[in-house]
């Protein structure tokens, strides 16, 4: 097994340092955040920070990196306090990647790409149409993280919207088949595949499928 200290880690030049401290802590969500200015551009860019805050309420929360580049996304639900996530699909990995490019404000991804943006009850944001999961989300609050200048965007969701059969009796979403896909890193895409679901834990008894 290699090993490396503190020392070792701030010597690695920039892209080898990126590589392995994004890769290093595991496989990351993989969702698409659609978002629309008050002026009707829309907007969708590709995320691996999302992630489950609460169930009751519904909560989800994301990173976002600091806001010393114009961040569209930002902007536009800081603006209208709404936004939606798409799960990224097999199908859609290279238009999805393609949303992280950095295009002018007024130019919109879904023009970029072969995305298609769809909108559902009157939600201002857009979805992207084919994605197996989608959510309408509202913006609730930020929290500065000061150790490196990122944001922590708090938000409730809303809407849901979930492809039939990954939905099981009991709620759970089978995302593998929807072929919902996770990120390694920042360039590498998985598919993921059910291994077993164990029961509840509970002290001095062995979970079992």
């Amino acid at each position: 097994m290699m090993y490396f200290n503190l020392n070792d880690i701030e010597g690695f030049s920039k892209i080898y340092r990126l590589n392995m401290i994004n890769s290093i802590t595991g496989y990351k969500s993989a969702n698409m955040i659609g978002s629309r200015s008050n002026s009707g551009i829309e907007n969708l860019a590709i995320f691996s920070s999302i992630t489950h805050l609460g169930s009751n309420p519904a909560l989800l929360s994301f990173i976002l990196r600091p806001n010393t580049v114009p961040r569209h996304t930002y902007k536009n639900f800081k603006e209208n306090q709404v936004f939606t996530v798409n799960h990224v699909a097999l199908n859609q990995i290279e238009d999805a990647h393609h949303t992280s490019a950095k295009y002018d404000e007024e130019i919109s991804e879904f023009n970029q790409t072969g995305l298609t943006p769809e909108y559902k009850t009157d939600f201002l944001a857009p979805f992207v149409k084919g994605s197996p999961v989608q959510l309408g989300c509202r913006y609730l609050n930020e929290y500065d993280i000061k150790e490196n200048g990122c944001v922590l965007i708090v938000a409730a969701i809303e809407h849901i919207f979930i492809n039939k059969e990954l939905l099981e009796d009991d709620g759970w979403v089978r995302l593998e088949r929807g072929n919902v896909m996770t990120i390694n890193g920042l360039d590498g895409y998985a598919l993921p595949k059910l291994n077993k679901r164990l029961d509840y834990a509970r002290p001095n008894k062995i979970s079992k499928s």
